[in-house]
This record gives structure tokens, C-alpha cells and sequence, in this order.
């Protein structure tokens, strides 16, 4: 090697310690951001409460009502009755119990003064704790009362719908139907059982990585990591450059500037608020942070996208009299657009502020997802960067495309409005699991599922390579194209 490359040379040890300084930090900093959604989620097994359609009977003092089930939870937390009251002031004390028919044991317990109850009304029973080792466990929920006949209340049920391993019993008599009662709870999570095994485990692979870079280096062979490494330092005043330029250039001549930056979300978030709002706004809590976290993530994506589309053809003078690395024009382009992002985010976190919205420790976590925008995003703009240079139709295209994709992702629009058989497009949307993530972290206070950070890390991760392949396979040949 060259004394003018060994300048650039970076110390390969110095950056393997950082990068697993950085995993460390990071993974501790997960572990104690996620909370218990780390290890919980909500039940899939949950049981929904049915349509009620009428009565069952008058709790009397010789009344019991009796709905058997098998929960598929394995933590439960509450479970809840419909009662009706037949439209009068009732008296009297209900109790409802909650028990294992395997040991006979009270799980949970609720006694109720009937003349509190109204019509159509939920009452809830909760445990302190909640309750393990039912999963597929046949439990009952016992319903008595003392009430005099004339001034009874009545548990509601539905007959038209029997599920699988309920049974209903009106004093002691199998009925068809089912008791409108429901029951929630929580499931353990695999990953989160097992976080610090993981944490090791793929902390000794990056640990591999950085020994396999160092050994391929000393002994002469190429790696791209330390290619890139080498280039970003050589090239480093260059990127510093381009990234001034391209941000330069897009306020050029402008009287406000910088600022638009700061503006131009919340402009658009003013005007999409104004048309929206009265369709959407029953349907989503706190609407004017959920609509500016889509407008300024999908505006950054389109912007980046955009930018390294004409990456190449727009610096055709640079590529064909200097040699730089083809893959600095992209990458400055999304550099530039990255910082447009965070100051796009000044807004929203005002908007966090005159709505009310809680600063909860997992919004935190959203710049993980931020992080995943960014890597998809630079991986697209390699792949549109290239076919740019073969097809110049590629921005038209592109203008049509991502204006389909806009609408595609539910950016002003809840995602409950799609109807289940186009529930798919949402499934295939990188960016949908992008934003979802970041509202959830953000305005839902709560950690998503660890699945949800594995899926959107891999979706960023895999159009970063499938762009990088397309445009190291083609950089080649663009010399040809300009």
C-alpha cells in the first residue's frame, strides 16, 4: 500500500472497539427504553365480548349463571361482563367469580351493588397481579346475586354465536349461546425471554466481523467496509462540499431560506388538517402530531429519493475528469436530505407540545425507526441513481410511483379504513411499518413488539443491498450513458 493511501488508512482496532462501544450502549439503552413491551405483548387469545342480543335470566337469590372457557393467554389481567337491567332501578348485590374448575380456586373476585348497574353497562374484574399458568386451562365465570325477583338485573348473551370450548349454563342447565363476557391478558415474548442471549450472541458475530476485516486487510485481500472507510476519509472534504451544495442550492435566492424547512411541514400538516380532520379525527387520537409525523417521514422520503435519482447525470462534469467513488453522489444527496429531516422535526416536537402529547422514554426508541428510513431510502436512491443513467424515463416514473406510494401509506388516513382485502398493500409497505413504529413509540408512549424492529431493520437493510448490488454492477458502464 501506497504512503498516500496509509494516510487515509483508519485504524482498524480504534473503529472495531467503537463499534462495539456503540452495540453496547445501544443494546443496554433498548433494554431499559423497550419496558415490559420487551417482554409482553398483548394476548393474542384475547377474548373479544360478543353483540349482545338479550338476557339470560333475573339474578335472583336462586340464580346462577355459569360461562365455561379454555383462555389461550398466558398471563391473564381482567376479565368483564355485559349486564341489562330491563330499563328499571334494580337492587340488590351481585358477585361475580372467576375460577380454575381444575382446583376449584377463586382467581378473581367482584361483588357489585345492583342498583349502581345501567343499562348495556361493562363491569370489569382485575387482578392485582396478573394471573399465569391458565393458558389452556378450563376457568368459569360464576355470576350470583340476591336480588328479589321484580328488581333483578341480568347478565346479556348472544345465542347466534357458540365459539369453540364455551359452554353457558343457566342454573345449572347447558344453554346454546354465550355469555357477553370478555377476557384480556398478555403473552410473553420469545426474544425478550431470551434479550442478553441474543445481545451476545450477535454481539460476538459483529465482534467476528470486525477480526475478519482486519485479518482480509493485513493480508492484502479487498473488503468493501474498509474501502468505504478509507473513502470517507479521503473523500471527506468533497462530501462536506457536495452535502453544502445540494442544501445550498435548494434555498438558493430564496428570501426565508433555511426556515422553509421548518415551514414547510407544518404548512402542509395545516392544510391536510383542514381537509381531514373532520373525516379522520373521530378515528385518531391527537391527529395533528399523527398527520406531521407521516408528512415530514414521507417528505424526506420522497426528497431523498428524488435528490439521488439525478445524482449521477447531474455531476456528469465530475465523474468524467475526476475520479471519485460513484457512490459519494447518492450518499451526499441523502445526506443532505437527512438534515432537512431533523430540522423538520423541530416542529413536530412543538406540536407535541401545544397538543399535550406526553414525552414518554420510548419516543426515544422512534429514532430507530428514523434510522431504518434513512438506510431504505439510501439504498433506493443507489438503485435509482443507476437506472437514471440507462433510462431516463426512470423520473417520470418515479413522479408517478411515489405519488401512488404516498396514498398507499397511511400518512392522513387511519389504516383502519382499508378494507380486509386490501389489507395486503399496507403488509408490503416498508413504509407503513416505518411510521407505524414511530407513532407507537411517539404518540402511543409504548415500545412495538421486538419483531416489528427485526422486520423494519431488515426491510432497510435489504433495499440497501439490492441498491448497492444493482449500482456497483453498473457504475462501470455510466461513463458511457453521460
Amino acid at each position: 500500500m501506497t504512503n498516500k493511501l496509509r494516510t487515509y488508512e483508519p485504524n482498524l482496532k480504534k473503529c472495531g472497539f467503537i463499534v462495539i462501544l456503540i452495540y453496547i450502549i445501544v443494546t443496554v439503552g433498548f433494554y431499559f427504553l423497550a419496558g415490559e413491551q420487551l417482554h409482553f405483548r398483548q394476548s393474542r387469545g384475547n377474548i373479544d365480548i360478543l353483540q349482545a342480543e338479550y338476557g339470560t335470566i333475573e339474578m335472583t337469590s336462586e340464580s346462577v349463571v355459569e360461562q365455561v372457557f379454555t383462555p389461550k393467554i398466558q398471563r391473564l389481567k381482567s376479565c368483564s361482563v355485559q349486564w341489562g337491567t330491563y330499563m328499571r332501578k334494580n337492587n340488590g348485590e351481585a358477585k361475580i367469580q372467576l375460577i380454575d374448575t381444575t382446583n376449584d380456586v377463586i382467581l378473581m373476585e367482584k361483588k357489585v351493588d345492583v342498583s349502581t348497574i345501567t343499562e348495556s353497562q361493562i363491569i370489569e374484574l382485575t387482578s392485582d397481579k396478573p394471573i399465569e399458568n391458565v393458558y389452556n386451562v378450563p376457568l368459569m365465570l360464576r355470576i350470583t346475586a340476591n336480588s328479589s325477583p321484580g328488581s333483578a338485573a341480568s347478565p346479556m348473551m348472544s345465542s347466534s354465536t357458540q365459539r369453540e370450548g364455551e359452554f353457558l349454563f343457566l342454573n345449572g342447565t347447558q344453554t346454546r349461546g354465550t355469555l357477553c363476557f370478555s377476557v384480556s391478558g398478555e403473552d410473553y415474548i420469545w426474544i425478550g425471554l431470551h434479550y442478553w442471549k441474543f445481545v451476545i450472541g450477535f454481539g460476538f458475530v459483529i465482534l467476528m466481523c470486525c477480526i475478519l476485516v482486519e485479518y482480509r486487510v493485513k493480508n492484502g485481500k479487498h473488503s468493501y467496509i474498509f474501502n468505504a472507510l478509507i473513502a470517507m476519509k479521503k473523500y471527506q472534504f468533497l462530501i462536506r462540499q457536495l452535502v453544502s451544495r445540494d442544501f445550498k442550492t435548494k434555498y438558493k435566492r430564496s428570501v426565508l431560506g433555511i426556515l422553509w424547512s421548518f415551514l414547510n411541514p407544518l404548512l402542509m400538516m395545516s392544510v391536510q388538517y383542514f381537509v381531514f380532520s373532520t373525516i379522520f379525527e373521530s378515528d385518531i387520537d391527537n391527529y395533528p402530531v399523527y398527520l406531521l409525523i407521516g408528512i415530514i417521514a414521507f417528505n424526506f422520503f420522497s426528497e431523498s429519493c428524488g435528490m439521488s435519482l439525478t445524482s449521477i447525470i447531474g455531476n456528469t462534469a465530475l465523474i468524467t475528469k475526476v475520479y471519485v467513488p460513484k457512490y459519494i453522489y447518492p450518499f451526499t444527496r441523502t445526506i443532505s436530505s437527512v438534515i432537512n429531516l431533523f430540522i423538520s422535526m423541530i416542529p413536530l416536537f412543538i406540536m407535541m407540545l401545544i397538543t399535550g402529547v406526553n414525552f414518554e422514554k420510548s419516543a426515544v426508541l422512534s429514532l430507530f425507526f428514523v434510522v431504518c428510513l434513512i438506510i431504505f431510502s439510501l439504498g433506493l436512491g443507489l438503485f435509482l441513481s443507476a437506472a437514471m443513467v440507462f433510462f431516463r424515463d426512470t423520473q417520470f416514473l418515479w413522479n408517478i410511483f411515489s405519488m401512488l406510494w404516498m396514498y398507499a401509506t397511511p400518512i392522513f388516513y387511519p389504516e383502519t379504513i382499508l378494507p380486509d382485502k386490501f389489507h395486503f398493500v399496507l403488509e408490503i409497505n416498508p413504509l407503513y411499518y416505518f411510521l407505524k413504529c414511530m407513532r407507537m413509540c411517539i404518540l402511543d408512549g409504548i415500545s412495538p413488539e421486538p419483531i416489528l424492529y427485526v422486520q423494519s431493520i431488515l426491510m432497510a437493510l435489504v433495499m440497501f443491498l439490492v441498491g448497492a448490488f444493482v449500482f456497483r454492477k453498473t457504475q462501470d458502464r455510466f461513463v458511457l450513458y453521460l
